[in-house]
């Protein structure tokens, strides 16, 4: 909705300040089609050349996050925190137990309860592959931070690509339409024989091309990927939460440590209160009991 509010201030504010300038739509809607053709054309293909099919794929999924926002919520983060103590607390009392839930997490009665979680594979293999690792006697927790920190770092780098991707589209725009703009000239430059006003209507046409690549590559496609970085990086935070109360279980702290520790380090925005986080694990402790 916020993507919305702010793609129609930009247009509002552009156009409508032009228009009480005493500018006059027409020529620019008279040309915008053609110009639409060989700028937007342009930069289509350059997307293409520059980007295999899988990148493509994932850059036109991640434009809608520019309307929709984080994936996670502040309610996620609370359930994230939840479900590590579920798990570290059977861990602790029969790791044998634990085998079920890491090795099938779509059939785990704990997994079961929190499906926003369970539909994300990355951050259930994350959680699960980490606690197998445990039970394996691989718990030096210097050694498995790095290794999370490493696959963190490669998951959040692949994430990006459609930023990245976006962001260098809107570099080249404001050159394609400088490119569309000089085809307007030769234009006109074949019709120097007319009389002004004729002139005047195909260079003001030929400088519709430059006004576009600067507009869509500042007032659109910029932005865009600017706010996809941002989405981004802020769901990234609910793996690094991941990996900190893990490290933290493998430093052998009680669970509610583990999972303090992970609170204090969620997003001040998405952090859960002590108390309601406290009410939930103690209605989980209930439960099992």
């Amino acid at each position: 909705m916020v993507g919305l509010i702010g793609i129609a201030i930009v247009f509002v504010m552009v156009f409508g300040g032009y228009l009480l300038a005493g500018g006059k739509m027409g020529i620019i809607l008279k040309s915008l089609p053609f110009e639409m053709i060989m700028i937007g054309g342009a930069a289509l293909g350059a997307f293409v050349i520059s980007n295999d099919m899988s990148g493509i794929k994932h850059t036109v999924k991640d434009i809608k996050k520019v309307f929709k926002g984080p994936h996670w919520r502040k309610s996620d983060y609370q359930d994230l925190l939840c479900l590590l103590f579920e798990l570290i607390r059977i861990a602790r009392a029969n790791p044998v137990a634990l085998e079920e839930h890491i090795e099938g997490p779509e059939d785990s009665s704990v997994f079961a309860k929190y499906p926003r979680i369970l539909a994300d594979k990355e951050a259930v293999a994350l959680i699960c592959d980490t606690m197998r690792s445990a039970t394996m006697n691989y718990d030096d927790p210097h050694q498995v931070e790095e290794v999370l920190e490493k696959r963190i770092e490669a998951t959040h780098h692949h994430n990006m690509h459609s930023t990245h991707a976006l962001q260098t589209i809107a570099d080249g725009l404001p050159a394609l339409g400088i490119v569309a703009a000089v085809l307007g000239v030769i234009k006109t430059m074949g019709s120097i024989d007319q009389p002004p006003e004729v002139l005047g209507k195909l260079i003001g046409g030929a400088l519709v091309g430059t006004f576009l690549g600067v507009f869509l590559a500042y007032g659109v496609v910029g932005p865009f990927s600017a706010k996809v970085k941002g989405v981004i990086e802020a769901d990234s935070h609910f793996h690094q939460l991941i990996r900190e109360v893990l490290i933290a279980n493998l430093h052998r702290h009680a669970p509610n440590i583990c999972i303090e520790v992970g609170r204090q380090n969620t997003p001040t925005h998405n952090r859960p209160s002590f108390g309601d986080l406290e009410e939930a694990l103690q209605t989980l402790k209930q439960d099992a009991a």
